[in-house]
């Protein structure tokens, strides 16, 4: 079982600790201090599945050196402005990356590891998209 808290400092301004003691600042959507809670579900996903994708290039025996994961999004424009669509653009480079190798982690993460799209995929529809990146010589 997980168990976090989020505790109320001032105004709109929130700090929330996850189950290790990790802490995160929180705030109203127009505040500017911390970050919004529904975009902190984009970086949720976002970082679920980039932490899937990292181990799972790693089993696959190649040398990731970058990666970057975006989140673009579209809400309803009424109450309770649910994401409906979010894709996932990722950036990666490495040593011996293939298209095959990202395609399967990105799948991989997407249908069977990442807790964080399980949650969401019932409600917004997720794609994806990646680029390779490859050093100049």
């Amino acid at each position: 079982m997980k168990k976090t808290n989020v505790r109320w400092t001032h105004d709109r301004h929130f700090v929330g600790t996850d189950s290790t003691n990790h802490s995160v600042v929180l705030s109203g959507q127009k505040q500017g201090i911390g970050v919004s809670p529904s975009e902190m579900l984009l970086i949720a996903l976002s970082s679920c599945s980039a932490v899937d994708v990292v181990e799972i290039i790693k089993k696959k025996r190649k040398k990731l050196t970058m990666l970057e994961v975006e989140a673009i999004a579209e809400q309803d424009p009424e109450p309770p402005w649910p994401y409906r669509k979010i894709h996932l653009k990722y950036r990666l480079s490495g040593e011996g990356l293939t298209e095959k190798a990202v395609e399967q982690a990105i799948r991989l993460s997407q249908e069977k590891y990442c807790s964080v799209a399980a949650t969401v995929r019932g409600v917004a529809q997720i794609t994806t998209e990646y680029q390779i990146i490859t050093a100049d010589k």
